[in-house]
């Protein structure tokens, strides 16, 4: 079988496909329609999030067999069209479960401790004590929606704190030892922070917005290492403004697909944006919970282990 890799990995997921007798061909530069006029010619592509594999894209590859996705989403994927077409779709997200669960809890704690605020007025030679005075995250609620790969590995990571988690989902019967499965309403009622960990889909685009903050009946904390698109920026801003969000951890942001360095032009950056990274009580970070040394191994062998099992 032939293999088109068309986004640089770990050097392990070439070298083991080789050894199991996969014919490897990397493809790293040409535009997505000089690929699409060769695509017949493999068995099977391995991407990250170069373009979208879209319908044209699927008919084009008429021997593909499986499209192996470097990563935990399939958003950038026609995943009906292409299952429809007989093609099975390879992710990993427990490639990247453990990173997203710790960056997650990185983000926490230091907005709760006024971490990165401290830090840069002792670079500045400020010595303001009780202006950082932190909060301790024993005795909250936490509240998870969306409870696979990267919920679990978070409320894992909870379970040293003398915390209470519980978890939302739209599949039934997902809590375990860690998190408490409730139902949406009930966790709205009780939680001190939210942290999500869905799939952009046509349910979760949008889906933090000014009803849905509202809908909280105490303020709280919100972190999201999932996907940019599912909160709505302005409304984000205007409850961080009026309190009822305390503070907000962001890993993605809906602006990132767009060229993110052009938002810093005067024309170009949208006033919600500038809030948030003037605002003390917000951290940012560029899209990288699940972007460690580590998970960047653990994702190429996940897909390995994935195409032996079913291609070998």
């Amino acid at each position: 079988m032939k293999i088109l890799h068309l986004d640089t990995n770990h050097p392990l997921l070439l070298n083991q496909l080789q050894e199991l007798g996969f014919e490897n061909h990397e493809d790293y530069t040409s535009t997505k329609s000089e690929i699409e006029a060769k695509i017949n010619e493999y068995d099977g592509i391995i991407i990250r999030s170069r373009f979208t594999i879209d319908k044209q894209f699927l008919d084009k590859a008429t021997n593909l067999k499986f499209i192996g996705r470097v990563g935990a989403g399939l958003e950038n994927i026609d995943c009906e069209y292409a299952e429809n077409k007989g093609v099975r779709l390879i992710s990993a997200p427990e490639g990247n479960r453990n990173a997203v669960g710790e960056h997650t809890l990185g983000m926490l704690l230091s907005l709760f401790n006024k971490l990165n605020k401290a830090d840069k007025e002792v670079r500045e030679g400020k010595w303001l004590r009780e202006e950082n005075r932190g909060i301790e995250l024993d005795g909250k609620t936490v509240g998870i929606i969306g409870y696979g790969n990267m919920g679990k590995a978070f409320a894992k990571k909870l379970r040293g704190f003398d915390v209470e988690v519980i978890c939302y989902d739209i599949k039934p019967d997902v809590g375990d030892e860690n998190a408490q499965q409730v139902s949406l309403e009930e966790l709205q009622k009780r939680v001190d922070v939210l942290s999500l960990h869905t799939p952009q889909t046509e349910l979760t685009m949008k889906m933090v917005n000014s009803d849905f903050i509202n809908g909280f009946l105490k303020p709280f904390w919100l972190l999201n290492t999932a996907r940019g698109k599912s909160v709505v920026t302005k409304d984000l801003v205007e409850a961080l403004q009026s309190g009822k969000v305390l503070g907000a951890g962001l890993d993605v942001l809906e602006y990132e697909k767009k060229s993110f360095e052009n938002l810093f032009s005067d024309q170009e950056m949208p006033e919600a944006f500038k809030y948030l990274i003037n605002a003390e009580n917000v951290l940012l970070s560029p899209h990288v919970a699940g972007w460690t040394i580590e998970s960047k191994e653990k994702l190429a062998q996940t897909i390995v282990d994935k195409i032996r099992e079913k291609f070998c």
